[in-house]
């Protein structure tokens, strides 16, 4: 796609460009504030936002950042259009619309206002007026054809539909798996693995809808999603999870929710059989899982080096089924990483290597596959690790595709 800021004048761009720093310096209290004023005026948009983000001040600061990126290259938006797709994924996937972006441009300029205070004279808020008009112009275009999209695929549709639950499986203490199959009994559109879908959740007592996207952790091409879902049990200062332990508590075979399409540009390239390492902490096997499965049925001959990290066997997911994987194809090698492992887990003698993911040890097993792409999905402190190893291992940039479960963090 094209983008354009032919309707920015120079000083406008000016002006921009020159207030970034001063975003920067208070941007996380500004999207804050931003919530907090457009919440007030316009609280059914509660039916859409994650709310545990926002207690944790994740979702602050993931728009701070965007609004950054943008104003930043308002001359050369173009620049900016991969990290554009990533986020309009998530926003198809809500089922975010054209109308709701004048409410949060004005809202957003409220809170300019409302935390710069004279700082923010008419002219700033004027010119930033402008660009978000622009801005928020490109998403709309880039969601408008990912909205028309997924309607076009087979068995593909918009907006929320209606799925049974057709099985419900206990994978670990902390996960359980969701076979869902369309209460309709069309077809459904096929994904690429890695891709997620919403569901949305109408949890008794909750004067709001919780919608909560979910990596799919099969491989494409059944007659049924699945899902696996580690139950958030929450900590101090951070809640526990709303909708994954609805999930987990009361939603039984045979019940319905409500799910959109697949989304998602964290994906396997199947079009390429070159050498893969999959490597994820905890819930994050999920997308993998979907990977190795699609590859062991479509591709036998790609080698795979599947690496993953679990507190011990008892949080460990679909151990079983991964080792039956790599035990039926000679290409695919198996490797576990346990931080804490129990004394029943030494003395099955399971896992590969105790404590954590390191260089060292990524690179004694990863071998020959080094040349390979590289994916991985996990923990924030998890991703962060993995991503400085491979650095450390000289592993070029465009080799190494990473997901995170929520608004996106810097990994370094």
């Amino acid at each position: 796609m094209t983008t354009s800021t032919t309707a920015l004048d120079a000083r406008t761009i000016e002006i921009v460009k020159s207030t970034v720093p001063v975003l920067a310096e208070h941007g996380e209290a500004i999207t804050k504030r931003f919530y907090e004023m457009m919440f007030m005026n316009h609280p059914e948009l509660l039916n859409v936002f994650n709310h545990a983000n926002q207690k944790q001040g994740k979702q602050p600061r993931a728009l701070a950042n965007t609004v950054y990126a943008a104003a930043q290259y308002i001359e050369n938006l173009e620049a900016i259009i991969p990290v554009v797709k990533q986020i309009a994924h998530k926003h198809r996937s809500l089922e975010i619309k054209a109308e709701q972006y004048p409410i949060v441009g004005k809202h957003l300029l409220l809170a300019i206002k409302d935390v710069l205070g004279e700082a923010a004279t008419d002219e700033i808020i004027d010119a930033w007026g402008k660009a978000y008009g622009v801005i928020a112009d490109v998403f709309i275009q880039v969601e408008k054809e990912m909205y028309e999209e997924a309607a076009a695929l087979n068995g593909g549709w918009n907006g929320f539909r209606e799925f049974v639950i057709d099985k419900k499986v206990i994978e670990s203490d902390v996960i359980t798996s969701f076979y869902l199959k369309a209460k309709d009994g069309e077809a459904i559109s096929s994904f690429v693995p890695g891709q997620y879908i919403s569901v949305r959740c109408k949890i008794e007592g909750e004067q709001y809808t919780h919608i909560r996207q979910y990596s799919l952790s099969d491989a494409p091409g059944k007659d049924y999603y699945r899902i696996s879902v580690k139950r958030e049990e929450g900590a101090e200062h951070i809640p526990g999870g709303v909708a994954s332990n609805f999930l987990h508590e009361h939603i039984q075979v045979g019940d319905v929710i409500e799910v959109t399409a697949p989304a998602g540009d964290f994906v396997l390239d199947v079009n390429s059989n070159e050498p893969v390492v999959l490597i994820s902490g905890g819930v994050g096997l999920t997308p993998m899982i979907s990977m190795l499965n699609m590859i062991a049925e479509k591709q036998p001959e790609r080698k795979v080096t599947f690496i993953h990290a679990a507190i011990n066997g008892n949080t460990h997911a679909m151990h079983e089924h991964v080792k039956e994987v790599a035990g039926a194809n000679e290409n695919v090698n198996y490797f576990v990483c346990y931080e804490k492992p129990t004394e029943e887990d030494r003395l099955k003698g399971e896992f590969d290597k105790e404590s954590f993911v390191d260089k060292e040890w990524l690179k004694s097993v990863v071998g020959e596959n080094i040349d390979g792409t590289f994916y991985f999905c996990g923990p924030v402190p998890f991703m962060k690790s993995v991503n400085q190893s491979l650095r450390d291992l000289g592993i070029p940039t465009e080799k190494v595709h990473f997901e995170f479960f929520g608004p996106a963090d810097q990994l370094n």
